[in-house]
């Protein structure tokens, strides 16, 4: 028996949401007194063994003179042919966009359990149960899975990443991968310098802010703090900023450690995609706006006073 992590990566560079990940397999590995191994499919600029840091032993990379599959069916067949060939594994991927696509197919072709969104190591190995974020982070459930096989999608930004282990062994593997199915014909990337998943600290603003005109000053804010932007619903639906800047359940899920939200309401759905925030900052003109029950912090205040504020105030915090 091992356990298998899969690890995330974007244009060959592992992404953050990985080390949780590594992470994580690593302490589940060690907890059921097995091998940690990490998979890494295709080339990536980063050296591979260095990812032992994050406490796993092996790293196989897959197909490491190729450059990673954008199909999700090929990388899914390439992921079991590797991590099935054990009968009674734990396959571990991040509840990220690339392994909410993942998982569900690696689990159809080994006919394994699936839990998703999970946010702690098994309280029960003999049963091996797990604790998953059930309604949108509102609420947890213990699940237990009974097949010899299983999987887990690990929520990020809910586990700690450990450092400070040896470098791992790399074992380079050649697996013969299925035609893809599906094509890319055109790549825009965000133009966020973070990806909003990944980001520490978040910046997002609403219809307080009257039209797409004033934004300038929430760039600037999240600039001085080193922040991902973000918007509501409403402001995405109106055009005045992209749809891949939109938070909230029916747009990007995120857990950054901080999250400022200025002239935004908080509406429920808003609140079921940032919810998970570990630190909830409310900047709002209006006392009675229902963000500022889920607020840690709070200023009632116009947003055209208070953020250039306190940009200042950050600005002078660094010695800008």
């Amino acid at each position: 028996m091992s356990v298998y992590i899969v690890i995330d990566t974007a244009d060959g560079v592992v992404k953050k949401s990985a080390f949780e990940t590594l992470s994580y397999g690593a302490d589940l590995a060690s907890q059921l007194g097995v091998n940690a191994i990490g998979i890494l499919m295709g080339l990536v600029s980063d050296d591979p063994g260095s990812l032992g840091q994050y406490g796993v032993s092996k790293i196989v990379q897959v197909n490491a003179d190729q450059p990673r599959s954008d199909d999700p069916s090929v990388l899914a067949g390439l992921i079991a042919s590797v991590a099935g060939a054990e009968s009674d594994s734990v396959i571990v991927f991040s509840h990220s966009l690339s392994g909410k696509a993942l998982a569900p197919l690696v689990s159809a072709k080994l006919k394994a359990g699936l839990v998703t969104g999970v946010v702690g190591l098994p309280a029960s190995t003999n049963e091996f149960v797990v604790k998953r974020a059930v309604f949108s982070g509102k609420a947890f459930a213990q699940v237990r899975i009974e097949t010899a096989i299983k999987l887990l999608s690990i929520n990020p930004n809910s586990y700690k990443v450990n450092s400070g282990g040896a470098p791992a062994a790399v074992e380079s593997v050649s697996v013969a991968a299925a035609a893809p199915r599906i094509s890319v014909t055109k790549r825009q990337k965000s133009s966020n310098e973070l990806l909003l998943t990944e980001a520490e600290t978040v910046v997002s603003a609403g219809r307080g802010l009257k039209g797409p005109e004033n934004w300038g000053m929430i760039e600037e804010l999240a600039k001085t703090m080193g922040a991902a932007t973000a918007c509501s619903r409403p402001v995405a639906d109106a055009h005045w900023r992209p749809h891949n800047e939109h938070v909230g359940q029916t747009g990007v899920a995120i857990a950054p450690t901080l999250y400022v939200a200025i002239g935004i309401s908080g509406a429920i759905q808003h609140l079921a995609g940032v919810n998970r925030s570990k630190v909830i900052v409310v900047i709002n003109k209006d006392p009675e706006a229902p963000f500022f029950k889920a607020a840690d912090y709070g200023i009632v205040g116009d947003a055209f006073e208070v953020v250039p504020a306190l940009t200042a105030a950050v600005k002078k915090l660094k010695g800008a």
